[in-house]
């Protein structure tokens, strides 16, 4: 396991830090990530050809562009673009998503093999691993990152050990996403706080993924300090400043904030970290906030001048974040009633099923 850098000081104090890290409990996800892969007789699904894996520099066209200091109007052509030069790349998140949910819940050994198949065909070919990237491209390794560790994490810690029988292709596999989270932890460090924002959390979950998943320390000490600048963005009265500035789409992006801090909260508490109470129950009065916003859109229209998009508020998977909150918090009846009536939640930037993960008894989609 890389050690950190400050393990290294040749003093007294290094040499007792050195201690630290070998006494440390190993990291674990939580509890839901160990559910046993099933015994079925159905017929396995056929397995497709492993999408290309990329290797080219990460430099992509921003959805938003042309829109000016909101970045918040949808340019259709430059999101075509960025769509196209993207699509292996999406291609292999949803896939590894749908596959590892397939095992889990039908438990054929060719859905397994297929997956450690397309994600060690990338880790071999070193993709995503391009230092020439822009604003976007970072965007996309972490979102990428995110989507394959933690679909992977189920495969990892399920109780059945059905990775144990492929040790070459793990340590492959992990090895890669290690270097993706340098990678990530590289682009995303050190911003000044008009600059963090959503992207910054999404950064932080994929960090916190791979670390659990490799067991580095160093890795999810810095996806916990990442949700502690976040939360203290919240202010009193549950918005984030920065994401008051998507204008129209507002509420929208203080939504899309959500599934990443409350992963990585449920996450942490897993590993008796619990950040619930971080600038005064930050993280509640947000979820709080999106909530009555998402019933009543006037407060954010009276915020940010403008009457809310709610397109993509329509989709049930943008609420996964519900099935972590109600196992952090007590939700309210009406919180449940919502939970109940949009699961089960299945998002593949969360790794794909995550209903199942935080609530095993709920009944599983066909």
């Amino acid at each position: 396991m890389k050690r950190p850098t400050w393990i290294l000081a040749p003093c007294l104090l290094g040499a007792a830090l050195l201690a630290q890290p070998l006494l440390a409990a190993s990291l674990v996800p939580p509890a839901g990530y160990y559910a046993p892969v099933p015994v079925t007789d159905k017929k396995a699904r056929a397995c497709q050809a492993t999408p290309q894996p990329y290797t080219d520099k990460l430099v992509f066209r921003s959805k938003y562009e042309g829109s000016g200091k909101a970045r918040a109007t949808l340019n259709k052509e430059s999101e075509k673009a960025f769509r196209d030069k993207t699509s292996t790349i999406t291609e292999l998140e949803r896939g590894v998503g749908k596959q590892v949910t397939y095992y889990m819940r039908e438990g054929q050994p060719e859905q397994l093999e297929c997956t450690l198949q397309w994600l060690s065909e990338w880790a071999e070919a070193g993709a995503l691993l391009s230092t020439d990237y822009n604003h976007t491209g970072k965007s996309v390794r972490k979102w990428a990152l995110g989507s394959l560790s933690s679909a992977y994490l189920r495969l990892k810690f399920s109780e059945s050990q059905p990775l144990a029988a492929y040790p070459q292709q793990t340590q492959q596999i992990e090895a890669w996403f290690i270097k993706l989270a340098e990678n990530t932890v590289h682009d995303w460090s050190n911003l000044p706080l008009r600059k963090i924002n959503n992207h910054s959390y999404w950064s932080a979950w994929s960090v916190m993924a791979t670390a659990v998943a490799t067991d580095r320390r160093d890795l999810f000490d810095w996806a916990v300090e990442q949700f502690r600048v976040g939360a203290n963005q919240v202010d009193p009265d549950g918005y984030l400043p920065n994401e008051l500035k998507r204008n129209h789409r507002a509420l929208a992006y203080h939504n899309y904030a959500m599934p990443p801090l409350m992963m990585l909260a449920a996450f942490a508490q897993a590993n008796d970290v619990d950040l619930r109470e971080e600038n005064q129950g930050a993280l509640k009065r947000l979820a709080e906030r999106v909530l009555d916003g998402v019933d009543d859109q006037d407060d954010f229209a009276s915020k940010t001048g403008e009457k809310q998009d709610m397109k993509e508020l329509k989709k049930h998977s943008k609420y996964a974040w519900l099935a972590p909150y109600c196992t952090l918090y007590a939700c309210t009846a009406d919180t449940k009633a919502l939970k109940h009536k949009m699961g089960s939640f299945n998002n593949f930037r969360l790794g794909g099923d995550v209903s199942q993960l935080f609530d095993p008894k709920k009944p599983k989609d066909s």
